[in-house]
């Protein structure tokens, strides 16, 4: 009885090498990452105590780390309120941008128009339009979302819109000689091999709109990381400033990953053939 679960363990691991193989794979990049982070900290405070440099220039690490104890609360109040502008304004750039990518790629009015138009509107730097965004809908949280929102919501659409036309036409003849209906064709054929692309665009999108509502926050709020930047700034508290930098990072890469693992739950045959490959 007690040799059964272990022979279960081998028969798998035999049955399923690739599996093994990616998780080794995954388990040995996080402690190589963790390794290299560790020691490019230590490698700062050397730096720091070495050249004594002052700490209104760059902080020590452990300055950092205790200012993080310190000042928890605020910082987790801060991150809460830019994590939410962050979150509302991607899921509205697919909720919209995913039918409008659809409607560029069925309706030649929408492909031949309106899709030279968001690209136009693409090329306006977010800095400059926002300014004229709060003049419209003043210093609320719609605001931040909304360009959050323009932020985020082109790679979205851009990159739905390339992985819908990449639809071979031969498959879609297929599909046409097996008298399959337009929403078949495009439930069978056309999404599954868009969604690589899509997924693409939402994890340029997700890390975009980080950047969307720190700039958000720069141009009209009184919370949120970028908020608390600009006291910082004013203030000269180079530590508060890094510790804000670092959040923005966390959140960022976390998003990230989040956004990767959705993509490996929608997509798990895409995964085994990258597996292969």
């Amino acid at each position: 009885m007690r040799d059964e679960p272990i022979q279960l363990v081998i028969q798998e691991q035999v049955s399923n090498p690739n599996k093994w193989r990616f998780k080794w794979r995954l388990n040995s990049q996080s402690i190589s990452v963790s390794l290299t982070l560790i020691a490019l900290l230590v490698i700062w405070q050397l730096l720091y105590l070495v050249f004594s440099i002052p700490e209104y220039l760059v902080p020590s690490p452990i300055s950092i780390a205790e200012r993080f104890i310190q000042d928890a609360g605020p910082l987790m109040t801060h991150s809460s309120y830019t994590l939410g502008e962050v979150l509302l304004g991607f899921f509205l750039s697919v909720i919209i941008g995913i039918p409008i990518a659809i409607l560029i790629v069925h309706s030649k009015y929408f492909a031949n128009t309106i899709y030279p138009i968001l690209i136009g509107i693409h090329c306006i730097p977010m800095v400059a339009l926002a300014p004229l965004l709060v003049i419209w809908f003043g210093y609320e949280l719609k605001t931040k979302v909304l360009i959050v929102f323009l932020i985020s919501f082109f790679p979205v659409v851009i990159n739905a819109v390339v992985g819908l036309q990449s639809m071979d036409k031969e498959m879609y003849r297929l599909g046409r000689s097996m008298r399959a209906s337009e929403l078949q064709i495009f439930t069978y054929f056309r999404l599954p091999k868009a969604l690589p692309s899509m997924f693409g665009g939402f994890k340029v999108g997700i890390t975009l709109s980080v950047v969307g509502a720190v700039v958000a926050e720069f141009v009209a709020s009184s919370q949120g990381i970028g908020y608390l930047q600009l006291v910082a700034n004013s203030q000269l508290d180079t530590t508060l400033e890094f510790c804000a930098l670092f959040i923005l990072a966390v959140m960022g890469i976390g998003l990230f990953y989040i956004v990767h693992f959705l993509e490996r739950l929608a997509m798990p045959w895409y995964q085994d053939l990258k597996r292969r490959s």
